[in-house]
């Protein structure tokens, strides 16, 4: 474990606040004593759960190169958690153009900004640049834990992109000595989240179906993948943990290091939601490219953070169960 007293977070800029992350990211840096930044296109940020409180919120579009100069230079931050993201696999699919626009040249926009604003203002912020384990992609080590130097091939778009993003930003880091850290975050759900995910779609399909007569086809995807799934919780505080106390220019998977098959998981989902519908393959919901197994090992953030896993796979069924709304 890391016997460095953690940075202080002081001013911090959060890009992407208004998503699923963001909501239960800012409470969670307000709670660890930040002075927030949250950004957000006004869509988003309308129709996302805006927490108010002792936040300032900058609007626009990451795309915009005044935007993001005026967003950097009001927020004059300390730390900077880079969320804004197309994080949902098949909207990056179907637009791969959009999705590079946004998760790679609107990053690049923001890092250019940083050094400039750096080289004249003097600010000296870390950066935590959130990436994906997709970058992984399929791999030879037939269900062995990834560690960070397992070998990146990406097979999606977004995974693509979130690989690109993480070469733009340890390239800043090794050029311009800005400090970037990188997170490679594995599955994470909780409430809040939108049915388009795995999780999220599974327990609103099997509360649809809750009091359906027993044996009524439940549509699913491919149920062989195995996933490393973690609460939203346990990765917000990861985030900050890195911030504090992880080392530029490295990168750190953030995972629990436990396994699930879809199967495993939609039996769960099941058996907790109490219903007896009967899962069935809808071939519009398997997708070709799906990695057979993403799992991770994490001891590498928890020898510079002392951070742990602390929800179940059931913690974060039950808070989706539990939601009001998808």
């Amino acid at each position: 474990m890391s016997t460095s007293a953690p940075r202080p977070l002081g001013r911090v800029l959060v890009t992407g606040a208004a998503g699923f992350v963001g909501a239960w990211l800012l409470p969670a840096l307000r709670d660890a004593g930040g002075e927030l930044f949250a950004l957000a296109t006004e869509q988003d940020a309308e129709r996302g759960l805006r927490m108010t409180d002792q936040v300032e919120w900058l609007t626009g579009d990451l795309r915009d190169a005044d935007y993001v100069a005026h967003a950097v230079r009001t927020a004059r931050a300390d730390t900077i958690i880079h969320l804004a993201a197309i994080s949902h696999l098949p909207t990056a699919a179907a637009n791969p153009a959009l999705a590079w626009d946004v998760n790679v040249t609107a990053t690049a926009r923001l890092l250019h900004q940083l050094v400039l604003e750096r080289a004249t203002s003097g600010i000296d912020p870390t950066v935590l640049i959130v990436g994906s384990a997709e970058q992984y992609g399929r791999h030879p080590s037939h269900g062995a834990l990834l560690t960070e130097d397992a070998v990146q091939a990406p097979r999606t778009v977004y995974a693509a992109t979130k690989a690109a993003q993480e070469v733009l930003a340890l390239q800043c880091w090794r050029a311009d000595a800005l400090r970037v850290v990188v997170a490679r975050s594995f599955n994470h759900s909780g409430a809040g989240q939108a049915s388009r995910f795995l999780l999220p779609a599974l327990v609103h399909r099997a509360k649809t179906l809750r009091d359906a007569a027993p044996g009524t086809p439940m549509p699913v995807g491919n149920r062989t993948p195995v996933r490393d799934f973690l609460h939203v919780a346990d990765v917000v505080a990861a985030y900050i943990s890195l911030c504090q106390q992880g080392t530029p220019g490295e990168a750190y998977n953030v995972a629990s290091g436990t396994g699930w098959s879809v199967q495993q998981v939609l039996d769960r989902v099941m058996t907790r939601v109490g219903s007896r519908a009967t899962p069935v393959e809808d071939p519009a919901l398997v997708r070709p490219v799906d990695v057979p197994v993403l799992v991770g090992d994490s001891h590498k953030l928890q020898h510079a953070t002392g951070w742990r896993a602390t929800r179940l796979l059931d913690d974060i069924i039950d808070d989706l169960i539990h939601a009001e709304a998808y």
